[in-house]
C-alpha cells in the first residue's frame, strides 16, 4: 500500500502533465446568410388607414315584454328577412290574462245589452206616460256607463293581444344578426337585448385617426378603399368625424360612406367584388385618393415620388433603443453591425431614413445568431446554379422576391 508522500508526488506530476497539455478549442462554425444589395427605389405608400366594414345602422333587439325566454331561432352571422320570428318568450301567463280579457269582454257585454233592453221597455213607458223622465234618464245613464264598460274591456282585450305578440320578437327589416346576448332559460326584463341586427343596404367603413391627423380629415373628403384580401379598390366619402377622442386609444373614429352604387365612379369594378368588399366584418385600408383628396393628398402623392432605401423587416436587428442592421464586408467575408434610423414603413417594408449607402450588402433573415466580425458564406439553395453576382438595382432590392429570401433562409436555419 503506498504512503501518503508518495500520494502526493503522483498527484503533482498528474497536475503538472494536464497543464501542459495544449487544451482544443472548437472554432466558430461559417454561418450562411442571405443578402440584398441596397439601392434606391420609389416609396409607394402614403399614409394609410386599417379599417372595418360595418352595416350603416346596426340595432339592438329585445321583447317588448319581460319572460323567460324559450326558444332563439336566429344564430350568429344568419341573414334574415323582415317578418322572420328570431326568439320566443313562455307567453303562456300573458295568454292566461288574455283569455280573463276576453271573459271581461263577454260580461261587459251581456250588462250592455241588459241596460239597453231596461232603456228600451223605460222608454216605452215613458211615451205611456207610466214612468217619469227622471227615470228614464237614469236608464239612459245606465246603459251609457255598460257601453263604456264594454268598450273598456275590449281595449284592455286588445292590450292584452298585444302582449302576447310580444312574446315573438320579429325582425322588422331584413339584415344580418352580428351578436347573440341571450340564451334560452335566461329570464328577460322588458328591453334587455338579445341579439344586434345590422340592417341590409348602406355600409360605412370604420376607421381611427391620431389626434396630429384629425384635423386634415373633414367630412366630404373622399378617400381611397382597398380590400385587404385582394387588389380590388373603392371610393368612399368621409361622412362623419368623431368630436372627441376615444377615453382608452386616444384616437378618433371616422365613418366613411363606401361608393358602390351602380352607374357610379365604380363601374370598372365587378359585383362579386364589391359584395366581397361590402361584407360586414371586412378588413380594408383607407387612403386619401391624390385626385380631389386636398392639399393631404397631393402632399402624399408628392412623397410618392421620393427615392428612399427601403428593406425587409427580417434585416433589422433591435436592442434597446437602438436599430442596426449586418453589414457583409465581401473583401473578408465578415459583418459588422450597421446602426441606422427607421422613418417610416412602406407595405412590408421599412424605409430608412440613414446609416445605409447603395451598394452595401445587408443580410436579411438570421440576424439575430450573428455576431461582430463574424466569418459568413453566401446561402445557396441545393441543385441550384451558381447565383450571379448581387448588384445594387434601381428598385432598392438586388432579389426579386424577398419572401422567397426569407422561407430559404429558413430552411437554411432549421438544418
Amino acid at each position: 500500500m503506498p504512503k501518503l508522500p508518495q500520494l502526493l508526488v503522483l498527484a503533482s506530476l498528474a497536475a503538472l502533465l494536464a497543464g501542459c497539455s495544449k487544451s482544443e478549442t472548437t472554432p466558430e462554425p461559417v454561418r450562411a446568410i442571405k443578402v440584398i444589395t441596397v439601392g434606391l427605389g420609389d416609396y409607394q405608400s402614403g399614409r394609410e388607414y386599417a379599417g372595418e366594414v360595418r352595416a350603416r345602422v346596426e340595432s339592438r333587439l329585445g321583447f317588448r315584454v319581460a319572460g323567460k325566454l324559450l326558444k332563439r331561432q336566429a344564430e350568429l352571422g344568419q341573414h334574415v328577412k323582415a317578418g322572420q320570428v328570431l326568439a320566443q318568450l313562455d307567453a303562456k301567463d300573458y295568454q292566461l290574462a288574455a283569455d280573463a280579457a276576453k271573459a271581461q269582454v263577454a260580461a261587459a257585454a251581456t250588462n250592455r245589452d241588459l241596460a239597453a233592453a231596461d232603456f228600451k221597455r223605460f222608454k216605452e213607458l215613458r211615451e205611456q206616460n207610466f214612468i217619469s223622465g227622471a227615470e228614464l234618464e237614469r236608464r239612459e245613464t245606465t246603459l251609457k256607463a255598460a257601453q263604456a264598460s264594454l268598450e273598456q274591456a275590449q281595449a284592455q282585450l286588445a292590450s292584452q293581444g298585444n302582449q302576447t305578440g310580444y312574446a315573438n320578437l320579429v325582425a322588422d327589416v331584413a339584415g344580418v344578426v352580428t351578436a347573440i346576448e341571450a340564451e334560452p332559460g335566461q329570464v328577460l326584463a322588458a328591453g334587455a337585448p338579445v341579439l344586434r341586427l345590422a340592417q341590409d343596404g348602406v355600409r360605412d367603413v370604420v376607421f381611427a385617426v391620431p389626434e396630429d391627423q384629425v384635423t386634415t380629415i373633414a367630412v366630404g373628403t373622399r378617400m381611397g378603399v382597398r380590400l385587404w384580401a385582394g387588389n380590388t379598390s373603392v371610393s368612399g366619402v368621409v361622412r362623419e368625424v368623431a368630436a372627441s377622442a376615444d377615453p382608452v386609444t386616444r384616437t378618433y373614429g371616422v365613418k366613411l360612406a363606401l361608393e358602390l352604387a351602380p352607374g357610379g365612379t365604380n363601374t370598372d369594378v365587378n359585383a362579386n367584388a364589391l359584395t366581397q368588399l361590402a361584407a360586414l366584418g371586412s378588413t380594408v385600408f383607407v387612403s386619401l385618393d391624390a385626385p380631389g383628396g386636398g392639399p393631404v393628398a397631393a402632399a402624399a402623392a408628392q412623397a410618392a415620388k421620393a427615392q428612399v432605401i427601403k428593406l425587409p423587416t427580417s434585416a433589422l436587428l433591435r436592442a434597446g433603443d437602438s436599430t442596426s442592421v449586418w453589414v457583409l464586408d465581401a473583401s473578408s467575408m465578415t459583418v459588422k453591425q450597421q446602426p441606422v434610423v427607421v422613418a417610416g414603413a412602406d407595405g412590408n417594408e421599412v424605409v430608412i431614413a440613414s446609416g445605409l449607402q447603395p451598394g452595401m450588402q445587408v443580410a436579411v433573415a438570421g440576424v439575430h445568431v450573428l455576431a461582430q466580425g463574424q466569418k459568413v458564406s453566401l446561402y445557396q439553395p441545393k441543385n441550384a446554379p451558381n447565383p450571379a453576382p448581387v448588384q445594387a438595382g434601381k428598385a432598392g432590392i438586388a432579389i426579386p422576391s424577398i419572401a422567397a429570401s426569407v422561407a430559404a433562409n429558413a430552411t437554411a436555419l432549421a438544418k
